[in-house]
């Protein structure tokens, strides 16, 4: 009996199986490849940075070498003029351009964002100067502003101007002049944002609007602009940076002059590291300078409510 017991006792259930790690894992290991080339390349240079902030380093002059602690800093806020010169130009600099390019760029969206005939050839010609490198930007410019065979020459020959103005070399004239240069390039970065962000908007709310007697101006104040936020401020906190950090067109078009009216605090940065081989005390105004970054964008991003999903 004891063995037919044994016998009909139902077969224990199988164990299962522990679900393998390997597949959860498999993402991880995949970009991590990528993630180490990333920590390698973006990391170890801002860490180097801030570790050079803290010393004195001029590989012309070795014997000065060693740690200096916060007297970088110190000499920043209390010594140098000129930081407070170039950080001030910065300032303006960036809110001109971003404001100007904001301002002809959702135009130039709104009006290629309208059917009409061309209007595939006439949004090719409104991106292009955005596919142009900034060497080739600043190269067109030096052309183009040319004393001799540049545009002054043929606005002299209609009775505007002189014959031979220069009007990088004039400090009256210069910051327009750069102004515009950089707007010819600026100006596509948000069209192409702006226009990507119209297109997705309903056109039923126009119709509606229109059928309870909205006009153009309150159906863009209404409803484009609000549907618009998000684009606007991210393009504008993405070209504020770019444009703070503007270094190629400003250095090639006028070299931080005419008697450094138009130095930037990176193409300071950039002087005193590559002309001056200062590099700790270039750090020290490198790491400040991020700092500013740091701070104006997360109040800026405060401020505005990105991302609050309030259109």
């Amino acid at each position: 009996m004891a063995q037919a017991a044994a016998v009909a006792k139902p077969p224990a259930p199988p164990r299962r199986r522990r679900a393998s790690a390997t597949p959860r894992r498999l993402p991880y290991l995949l970009i991590a490849p990528a993630a180490l080339l990333m920590l390698g390349f973006i990391a170890y240079p801002v860490v180097s940075v801030f570790y050079y902030s803290l010393q004195n380093f001029n590989p012309t002059k070795p014997w000065r070498n060693g740690y200096a602690g916060f007297d970088n800093f110190v000499r920043i806020f209390t010594e140098d003029s000129q930081f407070r010169d170039t950080l001030t130009f910065s300032a303006k600099w960036v809110f001109v351009e971003v404001g100007l390019q904001l301002l002809f760029g959702l135009a130039l969206a709104l009006i290629v964002n309208q059917t009409f005939a061309g209007r595939a050839l006439g949004r090719a010609l409104v991106f292009s100067p955005w596919a142009v490198s900034g060497v080739l930007t600043s190269a067109i410019w030096v052309l183009l502003y040319n004393s001799q065979t540049g545009v002054t020459r043929y606005l002299a020959a209609m009775g505007i101007g002189e014959y031979g103005a220069s009007w990088l070399s004039d400090t009256s004239t210069v910051f327009p002049a750069v102004i515009v240069a950089d707007l010819w390039r600026g100006v596509p970065f948000f069209a192409i944002l702006i226009l990507a962000d119209l297109q997705s908007v309903s056109k039923d709310l126009y119709e509606a609007a229109e059928v309870d007697g909205a006009g153009r101006i309150k159906q863009f104040w209404h409803i484009t602009l609000p549907h618009l936020k998000d684009a606007i401020v991210l393009s504008t906190l993405l070209r504020a940076v770019w444009e703070f950090n503007n270094v190629d067109l400003l250095y090639t078009l006028t070299g931080g002059g005419p008697a450094g009216e138009t130095t930037t605090l990176p193409l300071y940065i950039a002087n005193t590291s590559v002309d001056a081989h200062n590099f700790g005390y270039a750090s020290a105004l490198t790491t400040v300078a991020f700092v500013i970054l740091l701070f104006c964008s997360m109040v800026y991003l405060r401020l505005s409510k990105f991302g609050g999903g309030d259109k």
